[in-house]
């Protein structure tokens, strides 16, 4: 399962136009990635406040011809994109002057450690050192369960700080699932209310909502792991993310929202600008899309096997919005793919024709192996003309044959390169590469 959040980074040239906009193209990779079963999902574009492009791939409930096809009304579970949602709802707050950035936790949450110094700008700027519970290695054991408020609070207080308030930046759920709450709190109203009638109403969302039960009848998508075939992921109860991941929507919608962000209809400028301002990488509910001279602004999630991503080009007027269901190409190439066509990059269609390799060369390559440097075992196994990785404690995961020796496991960015002799391995992952030695 993936955590609330996953930040992904991506990088791209040129200028969109929606005349010269190559939708051919970008249906093309859209389609192929469906045809191969690579990738399951929505994507929008938006271009001065218009959407120009939307389109689904795959399927929102089972593999099958009765299955909820995805299409541009397909609802998903955005995970962190929520955080924006939340922002904006505290920064309305502040402008009515029911709250300040200064304000300190303890005015509603005593028992946090550090309550006393931790402020509303620390815990929206990941500067509160409240540590992360979804890194919590025991988090599975409570996220597919109903959790009141009460009982959230206290586990999140029962965790020591990770550091002290505003002498660092780190990444916590835990700051947004707080500042729902406190939401909640001076509106006296459940989170789900106050985002309908504080943003949904005011912008025209009509999909846009708080998460319970998955519910396929309300165009609501399952999301699926990719094995040796898509898997339906366990779903995280909505009562655990809460303001820090469990709002659903339509990428149309994430784009009508963003665009009203930008044009200051739910915020004022100087609310915006301090969203945007980055201290140590991190905005409030923010975070920068470095692409050589131009800047976009937004924010990524990860929910089960849900991802998302919505960004926006303040100078191009520029909107995207992508959201996945299921990966076996990774998220993040899958971005590249689109944004690269809707910037007219240079880009050529990947292949997904896998090298055949005979079975008793797959057989060689059984066994388990270990690294000095990396704490988990792996063991690889065969199944017919399919070899399998699997990490200490981890899931099983399918490597696709890309050449002599080399196999790749695109959705994590995985490639295990074996020696000749196949006594080893070399693994590399987002830049990382470990040397692993076979034990048995």
């Amino acid at each position: 399962m993936k955590n609330i959040f996953s930040f992904l980074c991506f990088l791209f040239i040129g200028n969109l136009h929606s005349q010269q906009f190559n939708t051919a193209k970008l249906d093309s990779f859209l389609n192929l990635l469906e045809k191969e079963n690579q990738a399951m999902g929505s994507v929008a574009i938006s271009q001065n406040g218009k959407i120009i492009y939307q389109k689904g791939i795959g399927f929102g409930d089972n593999p099958s011809n009765s299955s909820p096809q995805i299409n541009e009304n397909s609802r998903f579970r955005v995970g962190s994109v929520s955080k924006m949602f939340t922002a904006v709802l505290i920064f309305q707050l502040i402008e009515a002057k029911k709250l300040s950035l200064d304000t300190k936790l303890s005015k509603f949450f005593k028992t946090i450690p550090n309550s006393k110094k931790i402020t509303i700008a620390h815990l929206l700027q990941h500067r509160s050192g409240i540590f992360n519970f979804t890194n919590d290695e025991k988090y599975l054991e409570m996220a597919y369960k109903p959790i009141s408020e009460e009982d959230l609070v206290k586990h999140i207080a029962a965790y020591p700080a990770d550091f002290q308030p505003d002498t660092k930046a780190d990444y916590s759920n835990s700051n947004y699932v707080l500042l729902g709450l406190i939401v909640e709190k001076l509106y006296k109203k459940p989170f789900a209310e106050v985002l309908k009638t504080q943003i949904c109403d005011k912008i025209g969302l009509k999909n846009t909502y708080i998460g319970s039960k998955i519910d396929v009848t309300k165009n609501e998508v399952h999301s699926f792991a990719r094995v040796e075939n898509w898997e339906k992921s366990p779903e995280t109860d909505m009562s655990v993310p809460r303001g820090a991941g469990a709002v659903v929507a339509t990428p149309a919608d994430l784009l009508i929202f963003i665009d009203a962000l930008f044009a200051e209809k739910l915020v004022n400028k100087a609310h915006l600008e301090k969203m945007k301002t980055l201290k140590d990488g991190y905005g409030m509910a923010m975070f920068q899309t470095p692409f050589y001279d131009k800047k976009g602004w937004g924010h990524t999630g990860g929910l089960d096997e849900f991802s998302s991503v919505l960004s926006y080009f303040e100078q191009e007027k520029i909107a995207v919005a992508y959201c996945s269901n299921g990966a076996s190409y990774g998220f993040n190439d899958v971005l590249i793919g689109i944004l690269s066509i809707c910037f007219d990059k240079k880009y050529e269609l990947p292949s997904f024709k896998e090298v055949e390799i005979s079975e008793e060369e797959l057989k060689s390559c059984e066994g388990l192996y270990s690294s000095k440097n990396f704490p988990l075992k792996i063991s690889l196994t065969r199944r017919g003309k399919k070899l399998f990785a699997q990490a200490t404690g981890q899931g099983e995961f399918p490597l696709t044959a890309a050449g002599d020796n080399v196999f790749k496991f695109d959705a994590a960015n995985i490639v295990i390169k074996m020696k000749d002799d196949k006594s080893g391995f070399n693994f590399k992952q987002n830049g990382q590469t470990f040397d692993f030695e076979k034990e048995k």
